[in-house]
């Protein structure tokens, strides 16, 4: 295994280089949180994918793959599917905004008064999404060194949150782009044809299996729904991957960058289907799906390679925790402790000092709350359907309906909130019923509450426009333009 370490020690050591070294480049507001907005295509691209396929994506992509067969690949096609329909439909207005946070899109669209409510709530998000990662350092490192549960999760929280302090954006940016490029070598040039071959190629592995594993639908269809509401809508809205959205160059590098991104998903849930469907014939009574990841890397790969594979690993979760990391940190700064404390907006080169000290105390708190929590799969359950429930109609009606209201909005956050919380208390956390009710109800609330109160007002909608369009003055990105009383 002493290869293999040296692998992994490597490419550790070479994420801190890059915060470093990102440090540099951060040195106002727009670069520590949004790289400037100067990402170019590929870049972009791979960036967006790194973000967006995690440990979840990875090691659970497999797992469904042990579990279900090529039906399995249908959690990850649909954050794919949500990555195109964002790129495609959305990303170029999101873009143009100029904004940070999916908040402050809220408020430049309803004149104001959006933002703390559907800022907590998209911080509940992003921090149980940051939690869920770092948890899956110690599945990781227990294979890797054998190491405690607690200090696997220290140990890579550490290197995860003194990057992302550093350098913010910039050097999250350039750690994804290395970890793209390792994932792409690990799982899909390196273990999904090595885990094929092990398993006696395609032709063996139909024989030996149930017909239902070849089934692409036989993970059910409801399943399937559920997925694309959670997770294709989840896409659209989340403010970790709109914080990416607006590092983008341009409308050009935003749409087809994000489309690349999307597309490679699409093949990276085939891939991980395929070697979970493989590991299946090789392992069939593993006591977890989860386990499948680890087994076939461990006992199948040879010296250097099964190294270079479990960094992979380890940078599908390190791309995803930063990611959450810092949309965390910026929501919880931007759209809840300066709108609570009142405070005028500090130049934009005093803020990065801020921006940094609050991802470095969140950071500290997603580790703790990773070591104190044994399994996050219900709190992220919970995380997501609150998001979905609460956020998606509020903020594509505020992209697609002019005549959407601010309480409409704020009716629709709290009513379809409610709902899924009162529903998850009478199904179950892990029911379909809550996010698909929650959602209704917030739909309704939305449409009646906006049409019985009165339309927002002209120059608030002017203002819109006008950022929508690309024609504001970057130095009032941040500035909704308040309603008329």
């Amino acid at each position: 295994m002493a290869v293999d370490y040296t692998v992994i020690v490597l490419y550790l050591a070479g994420m801190l280089a890059m915060g470093w070294w990102g440090m540099r480049r951060a040195r106002s507001k727009s670069e520590f949180l949004v790289a400037g907005r100067r990402l170019g295509p590929a870049m972009y691209s791979g960036t967006m994918a790194a973000i967006v396929l995690g440990g979840a994506s990875t090691i659970g992509g497999v797992g469904l793959g042990y579990q279900y067969g090529l039906s399995g690949a249908w959690m990850v096609f649909t954050i794919g599917l949500g990555l195109l329909a964002l790129s495609v439909f959305f990303s170029a207005r999101i873009a143009r905004l100029k904004v940070y946070t999916v908040s402050e899109m809220l408020d430049l669209r309803y004149g104001g008064r959006a933002g703390v409510i559907s800022g907590v709530v998209m911080w509940a998000y992003t921090l149980m999404l940051a939690v869920t990662s770092t948890i899956a350092y110690a599945t990781i490192f227990d294979v890797l060194f054998d190491m405690n549960r607690t200090v696997a999760i220290i140990l890579g929280g550490s290197i995860v949150v003194a990057y992302s302090t550093l350098g913010g954006m910039w050097s999250i940016t350039l750690t994804d782009m290395v970890q793209f490029v390792v994932k792409t070598i690990g799982v899909l040039l390196l273990l999904l044809p090595i885990a094929v071959v092990k398993a006696g190629g395609f032709g063996a592995m139909r024989a030996k299996l149930p017909t239902s594993y070849f089934d692409p639908l036989g993970i059910g269809g409801e399943t399937i729904f559920t997925y694309v509401l959670i997770y294709t809508f989840g896409m659209l809205i989340g403010q970790d991957i709109w914080q990416r959205v607006f590092t983008a160059r341009s409308d050009t590098t935003a749409r087809w960058g994000g489309t690349v991104a999307g597309t490679y998903c699409l093949v990276y849930a085939l891939a991980g289907a395929v070697i979970g469907t493989a590991a299946k014939v090789l392992y069939p009574k593993l006591g977890s799906p989860d386990d499948a990841f680890a087994t076939i890397v461990k006992d199948e790969l040879p010296v250097g390679v099964r190294g270079l594979v479990l960094a992979a690993a380890l940078a599908a979760v390190m791309s995803t925790s930063s990611g959450a990391l810092i949309a965390c940190a910026t929501v919880a700064n931007n759209d809840i402790w300066s709108r609570l404390r009142g405070k005028a907006r500090s130049g934009d080169h005093d803020e990065v000092r801020g921006n940094r000290v609050f991802i470095l105390v969140m950071g500290i708190g997603v580790i703790g709350t990773a070591i104190a929590l044994n399994d996050v799969v219900e709190a992220l359950t919970v995380a997501y359907n609150l998001l979905v429930g609460g956020l998606l109609v509020p903020i594509l009606g505020g992209l697609l309906w002019k005549r959407g209201t601010v309480q409409g909005a704020l009716a629709a956050v709290v009513v379809g909130g409610l709902a899924v919380i009162g529903l998850m208390a009478g199904y179950g956390i892990l029911a379909n019923e809550p996010v698909y009710y929650g959602l209704l109800s917030s739909l309704a609330a939305y449409v009646a509450v906006s049409l019985a109160t009165k339309p927002t007002d002209a120059a608030v909608l002017a203002n819109w426009r006008e950022r929508l369009a690309g024609r504001a003055a970057p130095e009032l990105a941040s500035e909704p333009v308040p309603a008329h009383q």
